[in-house]
């Protein structure tokens, strides 16, 4: 029963029938309207692939044709050439989007499988790692205009017997659904070079893979963080990222990591110089992409002092949650948002 159900031949068979059944009953009975046809044209759009499809579209629309023809004549009223054209109507327009189709070869409700798995797959390599107890972290990503695909993404990892937290922050160019194939690349191959490099290594090999990409618009910026969860000892990378930001817990004060790197994909021999510090029980580490600090109307170092203030303000409350808590606070549709949030208890 299950081959039966995923069978397209069955559906195949089974649309075909009701299409002569839909037709038969045009041509005998005027309760049928025309537009019945319009309802297995959908549903073969939607699970017939495109070297399947526009032979039942034809088959359907020859149907309407012969059932047209052998209908009497009283029953070709106005209201059903209306019905008519808007069948044919639909027909053209379910064959334009086959042929469209014909590049990925699947059918619609297959592609859409196709583009939930990807997008669960690109969620899954966002996945923190589990840290010890006294290690509290928290990421939350958002896309530009609210979908499920975004150009900000997030790979972390953990070396040397769990000892070291390594974890990226990328954002890719473009936003949306435009950079959300580059992501999904891009967070595979760093998610297996954040793990297989050293440190130092990290952002070299990433800048190297995406010069051979060839790509059009084949830059993007990152900052790398390497953590010995032990001493909280940390070497921060960036390449034409914006800086993380660390709240020290003994004075209650902010500082800001500002490490340079060119952007990647776009030099050879790139050289990225790290910065090193120290995160103490109750200190806290901000890393995130431009878009929850920069918007069109302010510069980026202005949204840095705002994330700031609203950290201060946000984070008194406790650290659950915190990213989920600031990106609200720092809102903007206009751009993807990536942030992620370390705390040492």
């Amino acid at each position: 029963m299950r081959r039966l159900r995923q069978s397209e031949t069955s559906w195949l068979m089974l649309l075909s029938l009701v299409t002569l059944v839909i037709g038969a009953g045009m041509a005998t009975v005027s309760w049928v309207p025309v537009t019945t046809l319009v309802v297995p044209l959908v549903v073969g759009n939607l699970m017939f692939n495109p070297r399947s499809l526009p032979w039942f579209v034809v088959f359907t629309l020859g149907i309407l044709v012969f059932a047209v023809a052998l209908a009497d004549e009283d029953l070709l009223d106005e209201r059903r050439i209306g019905g008519i054209i808007v069948c044919f109507a639909v027909g053209l327009i379910i064959l334009v989007s086959s042929f469209r189709r014909s590049r990925l070869g699947v059918a619609g409700s297959m592609g859409e499988s196709m583009l939930v798995d990807l997008r669960d797959r690109l969620s899954k390599q966002s996945v923190l790692p589990p840290l010890p107890k006294d290690w509290y972290v928290d990421a939350e990503m958002r896309s530009a205009g609210g979908s499920s695909f975004a150009g900000d993404f997030i790979v972390a990892s953990k070396t040397q017997e769990g000892r070291h937290l390594e974890v990226a922050v990328v954002d890719v160019s473009g936003k949306g659904v435009q950079a959300g194939t580059r992501s999904l690349l891009l967070s595979g191959a760093f998610g297996g070079l954040l793990g297989a490099l050293p440190a130092a290594r990290f952002l070299p090999a990433a800048n190297d893979y995406l010069l051979r990409q060839d790509w059009s618009e084949g830059f993007a910026t990152a900052v790398h963080l390497s953590l010995d969860l032990t001493t909280g000892e940390f070497e921060i990378r960036s390449a034409g990222h914006p800086p993380a930001v660390q709240l020290h817990s003994g004075s209650g004060r902010w500082g800001v990591h500002d490490s340079e790197g060119p952007v990647l994909g776009l030099m050879k021999k790139a050289e990225f110089i790290g910065v090193t510090g120290c995160l103490q029980r109750g200190d806290a580490l901000l890393l995130y992409t431009d878009g929850v600090v920069e918007t069109p109307q302010r510069d980026i170092s202005l949204g840095i002092d705002r994330l700031i203030g609203q950290g201060e303000r946000l984070l008194r409350d406790g650290y659950d949650g915190g990213a989920r808590r600031l990106i609200d606070q720092l809102e903007s549709m206009s751009d993807d948002r990536a942030l992620l949030l370390l705390h040492r208890r």
